[in-house]
């Protein structure tokens, strides 16, 4: 099944009231829709999005490019966060100016000014508005919902929130994800996990987390897809479904794309970091934390800035 995600509208961190609008017409499609956040502190607008009813998990994506708005820049950070499916956003001349471009990116069918969704039916206005057309979808689209059509969504919603950072400072994100660790968990006793799985490239690389898990008193762990690639990688450190469930306070999962087996051995976990190059890995929608970033990249500094928050 195709996600369906709606992007909203932010100005200066705060959520505009046309999201909600834009929720209830990304339900008429079915399912429970991802809705992203974008800003360059986007917790507070993320919270409110987190109640609107129907909304299956929310994005909080920070980038410092959300401080001014350059299409361009915008939808580069969303599109590498927005998984494939139908994208929906307010019809605003900025919503509708980053729609065409997030349609190019993702290959998509764009349909501007939606004023109707009756299933895979959607009716907009052509011939500036003298006429309506109804289109059916077949694949996936990018969508524009025209302002004070669609009822807004209640807010009797509670869903999970994952912060994904996106900024291409990445000493500066990965102190902000400690930071935000150290408010949620007393990490003098916290017990740890880092576990690795095929986006680490290769098991001698495992070395990098025993690294750090030495250091950290942490214990190392694996994915399914890591122990099955390499014979190296011993089932004794599978965690999943089909491996060990566990439920430490802080689980560091690097280079996992996050399958619903992996997801089922840790998704109790207190505090989840991922890290992970591919920003639409579902791994980040289970995640408090996330950072877009190679292991090569992140791993190091990761491993001092946990250092100093540890002692």
């Amino acid at each position: 099944m195709s996600e369906i995600i709606i992007l909203a509208e932010v100005i200066n961190n705060t959520l505009k009231e046309s999201t909600a609008e834009v929720v209830t017409a990304a339900l008429s499609l079915g399912g429970n829709p991802i809705l992203i956040v974008p800003g360059t502190s986007p917790d507070s607008a993320a919270s409110m999005a987190a109640t609107y009813e129907g909304v299956g998990s929310v994005i909080a994506l920070q980038d410092d490019c959300f401080s001014n708005f350059d299409s361009a820049a915008w939808c580069e950070a969303i599109a590498s966060v927005a998984p494939p499916g139908h994208l929906l956003t307010s019809s605003s001349s900025m919503g509708k100016e980053l729609a065409a471009r997030l349609a190019v990116s993702r290959n998509s069918t764009i349909i501007q000014d939606v004023i109707k969704i009756e299933g895979s039916n959607i009716t907009h206005p052509i011939y500036s508005g003298k006429a309506h057309e109804t289109v059916s979808l077949n694949g996936p689209s990018v969508m524009t919902i025209r302002s004070n059509v669609f009822k807004p969504s209640g807010n009797g919603g509670s869903a999970s929130i994952s912060n994904v950072n996106t900024s291409s400072n990445l000493r500066t994100s990965l102190k902000e994800m400690v930071a935000k660790a150290s408010e949620r968990l007393d990490v003098s006793e916290a017990d740890i996990i880092i576990s690795g799985g095929r986006g680490m490239g290769s098991p001698n690389n495992f070395e990098k987390l025993y690294s750090i898990a030495d250091k950290l008193g942490a214990a190392v762990g694996a994915s399914r897809a890591a122990v099955d690639t390499w014979e190296e990688i011993p089932h004794s450190m599978q965690v999943g479904q089909t491996g060990k469930t566990v439920n430490p306070s802080l689980y560091i999962a690097v280079g996992i794309s996050g399958a619903i087996q992996h997801l089922a051995g840790m998704r109790t976990s207190k505090y989840i970091v991922a890290i992970n190059k591919d920003g639409t890995a579902p791994i980040f929608r289970h995640a408090d934390y996330g950072i877009i970033a190679t292991w090569e990249e992140a791993l190091p500094i990761l491993e001092q800035e946990l250092g100093t928050l540890l002692g």
